[in-house]
């Protein structure tokens, strides 16, 4: 079974697609890590890409696709995956299903989750991570127990992404409503999305993708 989760930047696409990959044992597939990933290795599409997204803009689909083409061949991807971040306009998703096609694969399933874009500015712009063991902060909703430590492994040095200020928030939140949003009528048509409350709690956020996945 394959899953797509659609929904602004800092929606819990990622918390949530997490959930389904222990829940489900599909594997998530996210394309912010790809890319991140790629940046860090300094690959030549790293290189390429770096500028891109610390600006807040899109990635060419050509790079996106051909990431996600690569890694759903790999042996863990064989029982499905979860899509968290893309696609993001109605291109990727045209060009994401010729792809699937030619590997005689489909999607099961396109959630989204419905949010508030000022939620959203608050959410995003207030997160940092320990940058011993990655473990997620929020200025206003997850504090570490002691400032300054972290409560998974006593460090005391934090980060923020460069691309988590309100400027760039905003532009992607733009950026989603103008190019992302279309592609709600698109899977609509098709028959195959579902929405949820992307503003309750994790937990029942989380039961409620369980349960139109099925």
């Amino acid at each position: 079974m394959n899953v797509i989760l659609l929904g602004p930047p800092g929606c819990g696409k990622g918390t949530q697609a997490k959930r389904i990959e222990k829940a489900k044992g599909l594997v998530q597939l996210s394309t912010g890590d790809m890319l991140r990933r790629e940046i860090a290795d300094e690959t030549e599409i790293g290189v390429q890409v770096k500028e891109t997204m610390n600006s807040g803009q899109l990635v060419s689909d050509k790079i996106i696709v051909a990431l996600i083409a690569k890694r759903i061949d790999e042996p863990d991807c064989k029982d499905g995956f979860i899509l968290d971040g893309f696609p993001r306009t109605l291109g990727q998703a045209d060009a994401l299903s010729s792809m699937l096609k030619e590997k005689n694969l489909e999607v099961a399933n396109v959630i989204e989750l419905k949010v508030d874009d000022e939620s959203m500015v608050t959410r995003i712009t207030g997160r940092f991570t320990c940058d011993e063991c990655g473990a997620g902060y929020h200025d206003e909703f997850s504090k570490p127990r002691e400032p300054g430590v972290c409560d998974i492994c006593g460090g005391n040095r934090f980060s923020r992404r460069a691309d988590d200020n309100e400027e760039t928030v905003r532009s992607r939140l733009v950026a989603y409503h103008e190019q992302t949003a279309p592609i709600i009528a698109y899977y609509g048509e098709k028959g195959i999305l579902r929405s949820v409350d992307g503003m309750a709690s994790i937990d029942k956020v989380t039961a409620e993708l369980n349960e139109v996945i099925g």
